[in-house]
Formats: structure tokens, C-alpha cells, sequence
């Protein structure tokens, strides 16, 4: 770079400069007067978050391999500089060239949680754009949207101007290369939207209506631009192992969340637990070779510097060559000095062989998500583990030497009793007395459970997106319940934010009509909504009684079958009826087979590939 957007004046008095001033080990440096295509790629969060996240390393990579475009990343300004920048009316930049956004061709922005709406509000009007889709011009930059939020995109729909519905790898290649066309033939926004528009994953909003019944709820979702198509279907990457992976990761100079290499493991879940939302939109499970994770462990070691590797997939112990890979991982020469973890070990796959494998010589604090407290509450969300696994886990654990065990629940789950949340206080006393069972020799050390509750929150694409969201007053009153009964001696009990809940429960399965609403909040000041420090709830409220609406239409209200919900016109691969046939065996407490058992039939097969035709092979 030439030189820094800031001055050495406002670097000084924000709290961490390094987040402003790019030229990190790995960052990718073009020459602009070489390239076509003007790329950022932002994460709409604190640069300490938004660098931890693999999907934005692997779209950097994979944009920034392309000789003709220039992929630079920004992130949200934390609020010291934003107010700086508000006050002194300076553009949003890009890390790489310290250029303002507002010259790009794209702004590409990764949605990760409904809590960061506001902070997207934030980065267009820092950056200088208007942040309605319809009051942009040939000067602005296209605006597109990708990641796990996008698929319910109607409550953010005004503000951007297309949506990528999937995996990156498959067409982001095809699209710039069809831009880059387009543009060289004097082409518009609007054309190359409908070019956009007729390729797989693109959903384009504008070129679609929206009509409303007298409830509120949708009449009709309809096309209305003859390039867009009825249904929009997800694309994904069914090669792993031919995928482009980002070799050479960048390495920030200031800690953030994940200061590690990563490996990931294979994408998709096969387990069908029926809260989960990235269980079925990844669906089908597609595995990663083991000898390419082998070589991309100790390739990515070599070219940062990095003394830890995590495995990562939304179920990581599922992986069917774990224990060969963690043997190879910990014997290679080349990582003699490299500790492993796996942040997502199944408690029912415990075994002390593989976690003494990837624990160093500190015994840090395992981690487990039995999610219910009950086993009839655990066999309603297809969780398929035991209590007796549960306990098992925790008495392996200790004895490997591991005294501090955090277990994770969520409340309010559908048919959810005052006993099952009782249950939950139970089995942290009973994993307490696990402890209490080891020869006194073994106990030297003091025993710390660590139960955390969050709340539930039903999401598209799951066997509960008809269901009806707990209220704010209901959440509390089950969080103090449980706190009422624990045994403080040995157990810490955290439970999230009530009224954080509520409103990314609205958001989650809200509709167009929120668009306004989210544009209200934004006005009256909210920003950081994913952070609890900066998180006003009383501006949301304001909000919705200002547009005359009721939040619990959205959270509260249990849907009917019959109803077009806002992201019907989404096509995930899994049937519709396969989710309200889980719906129903879970209001009867009956459990699914998990995909390597057997198949269900969910409608993912086809993608043609993956778990479910190795399973045939």
C-alpha cells in the first residue's frame, strides 16, 4: 500500500489500530492498474471476529487466485472509530489498499447471525452508499449477500441488491467472469442482474412480489421480471477435496477469536438434530480426503507460524478417518510443536484414547452439547444421545485428568415441562457426582461444572419452523428455575440474554415487512446488536410501535402447514414434507436414524454425491 487511510492522529486514539491498517502476514497485495474487478469482502462484525471466520478466508483466497480481480477484506469499525469517522465524515476502507469502498465494483458481505442487520446498515452508510437497493446508481458498487442468514434473505432484501444462495466455490468464478463480460460491452446494474439472475443460487429481490393476506401472513410470492425463476435452489461444492483452500491464511497482528490453523473436515451433518438449522441447509455430508487434510495440515503450519490446529465441521467426530488423522497430526515430524483440538467432539463418541490424542500437557476444559436436560426432551429434538453416554463422557473425562466440563442446553424447545427443565439442574448434579465416584487420589484438584443455557430459536429449514417462539417473560422465569436448583458447590450456571433472543427469533423468520422495521432501528442508533454491551432492546421495541407491528407475529405465532412461509421459493434439496414429517415424529418424541445409519430419504440426494451415495457404493 502507499499509505494509511488514518492518520497516525485517529490510529492513536482507537484500542486497537492494528485492526485498521491491513499488511498482515499473507495479506494479498495487486497492482490495481492490472485488475478488472475491485472486490471487499466484508464481514459485518469486529475485524477480532470477522478474521476468525474460515468461510472469509476461503472466499479471499478463492477470488484473490483470479489475476483480474482484487479481493480486499472490511470489516465493521469498532465504535471508537466509527464515531470518529461518523464526525469527520470519512468512507469506509478496504484493508489492503486503504481505498474507500464506495469505488468497488462488488461489496460481497457474509452474514453469519441476524444480530449484525444493523451493523450491514452501518458499513453502506459509512461507506458512503445509500442503503436502499432502489436509490443506488451506475456509481455505486453492486451489493450481494452470502452465508447461513441469507437463507431466509426477505428481512434484508431492500438493502441488497442480489443474493448468493450457497457455497461460494461453485459460482462465484462463472459470475465474475459474466460481469467482467458484461461490463466490457457497456453493459448495466440492472442487465447484469438479470443476467445474474439466471444462474443457479442467484436470487435477485427486486425481480419479485410480495402480497399479503388480512392476517398478515403471505398470500403470495410471485416473480415478476421474466429472468427470475420461481424456485431458487442452493448450489454446493460436492468436490471437498478438489476444493480451493486457502494455503496461505492470513496471520493478524493483534489475537482474535481463532488464533490457529483450521482444518475442515468435511461439510453437512448427518446427525438430523431437528433445532439445528446447518444440519439441513449443508445437507448432503461430504468428506475431505485424508491424505489431502494431512498435507494441507502441514502446509498451512509451515506458512504461518501457527502452534495449533483445530478440526472443524459441525460435527467433527464424525469424521470417518478421525482417529488417522489425529495419530498423523501428532506424529508428523513437521508438527512436533503443534497442539490439536477438536471443539466438537459428540459426547456419545467420547473415548480417553482420542482425548488424550489431542490434549497437550494442559488439561483445559472439555466441551459438550447435550442441548436437554431429559431424555424424552432429547428424543423430541433427535438429539440421539443417552444419559447414560452423557455420563460416561463426563466420568471419562475425568478420569483423563479434565476437572472443568462445560455442557451446553437450550430452553424452551418445543413441549418442553417445568420437569424437563428441572432435568437439566439434575444432570449437572449427576455429572457432579461422577466425579464424586473416582478413588480420592484422582480428585486433587477442585471440580468446576459449568452448565450454560441458551434459548431456543426456530429457524428456517428445520422441523420446527412452524413452531411458536418462547416469550422474553417465559424464557426468564425458566432460567431462574433452574438457577434456583442447582448446587452452587461445584456448578456455574450462565444463560443467555432473553430479549436477545426474541428479536433474532423475529428476525430469523421474518419477512419483507422488516425491512422497515430494521431501517427504524438503525435511525434510532442500534448498532452492535450481537454484542450485549451495545445491545438495546428498547429500540427495537420503539421501532415496532412506531410501524404500528407486533414482534410476536413473527417469534410467538405458531405457523400452519398450509402457509407460505417467507423462504419457501428457496430450494435446499430437502423436502418440505420430510421436515413436517420430523415435526410430527418429534411432537410424538419419536427419534430418526442419523444419515450413516440409514438413509431417510430428506430429498439431498439430489446433489448426486456425498454420504448419501457413498453409503451405496
Amino acid at each position: 500500500m502507499d499509505k494509511l487511510f488514518l492518520e497516525d492522529r485517529i490510529l492513536l486514539q482507537v484500542e486497537k489500530p492494528a485492526r485498521y491498517i491491513g499488511n498482515e502476514v499473507n495479506a494479498i497485495y495487486k497492482n490495481k492498474d492490472e485488475i478488472n474487478i475491485r472486490f471487499a469482502l466484508c464481514f459485518p462484525d469486529v475485524y477480532d471476529i470477522g478474521m476468525s471466520h474460515l468461510g472469509l478466508s476461503i472466499l479471499y483466497n478463492l477470488l484473490n487466485q483470479r489475476e483480474d480481480l482484487w479481493c480486499e477484506r472490511v470489516f465493521s469499525p469498532w465504535v471508537d472509530l466509527d464515531h470518529i469517522m461518523e464526525e469527520e465524515n470519512l468512507p469506509l476502507f478496504a484493508l489492503e489498499s486503504q481505498e474507500p469502498i464506495k469505488t468497488f465494483d462488488f461489496i460481497g458481505i457474509t452474514i453469519q447471525y441476524e444480530m449484525c442487520y444493523t451493523n450491514i446498515l452501518r458499513v453502506l452508510d459509512l461507506a458512503q452508499i445509500p442503503l436502499l437497493s432502489k436509490d443506488r446508481t451506475e456509481d455505486h458498487p453492486l451489493v450481494c449477500a452470502g452465508g447461513p442468514c441469507v437463507y431466509n434473505p426477505e428481512p434484508i432484501s431492500d438493502f441488497i441488491d442480489f443474493f448468493y444462495i450457497g457455497e461460494g466455490e461453485v459460482q462465484l468464478d462463472a459470475l465474475m467472469d459474466a460481469y467482467k463480460h458484461h461490463r466490457e460491452n457497456g453493459g448495466t446494474k440492472k442487465a447484469f442482474l438479470e443476467l445474474a439472475a439466471t444462474f443457479e443460487g442467484i436470487y435477485v429481490p427486486a425481480f419479485y412480489d410480495v402480497t399479503y393476506n388480512e392476517d398478515g401472513t403471505i398470500e403470495s410470492f410471485l416473480p415478476k421480471h421474466p429472468m427470475a425463476k420461481p424456485q431458487v435452489k442452493k448450489v454446493i461444492m460436492m468436490d471437498m477435496t478438489g476444493s480451493r483452500y486457502p494455503m496461505k491464511p492470513i496471520v493478524p497482528y493483534i489475537q482474535t477469536v481463532h488464533d490457529r490453523v483450521v482444518l475442515e473436515l468435511f461439510r453437512g451433518c448427518a446427525r438430523g438434530c431437528r433445532f439445528c438449522q446447518a444440519g439441513i441447509i449443508y445437507r448432503p455430508v461430504r468428506e475431505k480426503d485424508l491424505e489431502a487434510l494431512k498435507e494441507q495440515a502441514i502446509e498451512i503450519v509451515k506458512n504461518t507460524g501457527h502452534d495449533e490446529i483445530s478440526l472443524i465441521s459441525l460435527s467433527s467426530s464424525d469424521y470417518s478417518h478421525l482417529n488417522d488423522l489425529a495419530s498423523h497430526l501428532i506424529e508428523a515430524p513437521e508438527l512436533a510443536h503443534v497442539n490439536l483440538s477438536l471443539p466438537s467432539l459428540r459426547i456419545d463418541d467420547f473415548s480417553i484414547e482420542l482425548m488424550s490424542k489431542v490434549q497437550d500437557v494442559r488439561k483445559s476444559s472439555l466441551t459438550f452439547a447435550p442441548e436437554a436436560g431429559s431424555q424424552r426432551m432429547r428424543d423430541v429434538i433427535n438429539k440421539n444421545i443417552s444419559e447414560e453416554d452423557i455420563l460416561k463422557g463426563a466420568y471419562e473425562a475425568f478420569m483423563g485428568g479434565w476437572n472443568r466440563v462445560k455442557m451446553y442446553f437450550m430452553l424452551g424447545l418445543p413441549t418442553e415441562t417445568e420437569e424437563d427443565v428441572l432435568a437439566i439442574a439434575k444432570l449437572g448434579q449427576d455429572i457432579v457426582n461422577q466425579w464424586f465416584t473416582m478413588p480420592g487420589d484422582m480428585r486433587k484438584q477442585r471440580l468446576q461444572v459449568v452448565l450454560s443455557t441458551s434459548f431456543f430459536i426456530p429457524k428456517p429449514f428445520t422441523p420446527f419452523q412452524w413452531m411458536g417462539q418462547a416469550s422474553s417473560d417465559a424464557f426468564l422465569e425458566k432460567s431462574k428455575l433452574i438457577n434456583r436448583n442447582i448446587n452452587k458447590k461445584n456448578i456455574k450456571y450462565n444463560s443467555h440474554d432473553a430479549d436477545t433472543s426474541r428479536i433474532e427469533g423475529v428476525l430469523a423468520r421474518g419477512d419483507r415487512k422488516l425491512n422497515e422495521v430494521i431501517l427504524k432501528v438503525y435511525q434510532k442508533g442500534a448498532r452492535y446488536d450481537a454484542w450485549s454491551e451495545h445491545f438495546d432492546v428498547a429500540l427495537w421495541n420503539e421501532a415496532f410501535a412506531d410501524l404500528g407491528m407486533d414482534s410476536a407475529f413473527y417469534n410467538e405465532r405458531t405457523r400452519e402447514l398450509e402457509e407460505i412461509l417467507p423462504w419457501d421459493f428457496i430450494d435446499i434439496g430437502v423436502n418440505k414434507s420430510f421436515l413436517h414429517d420430523e415435526f410430527l415424529r418429534a411432537k410424538k418424541g419419536e427419534t430418526t436414524v442419523n444419515c450413516m445409519e440409514g438413509c431417510t430419504n430428506c430429498g439431498a440426494m439430489c446433489f448426486e454425491g456425498g454420504i448419501c451415495y457413498a453409503r451405496k457404493a
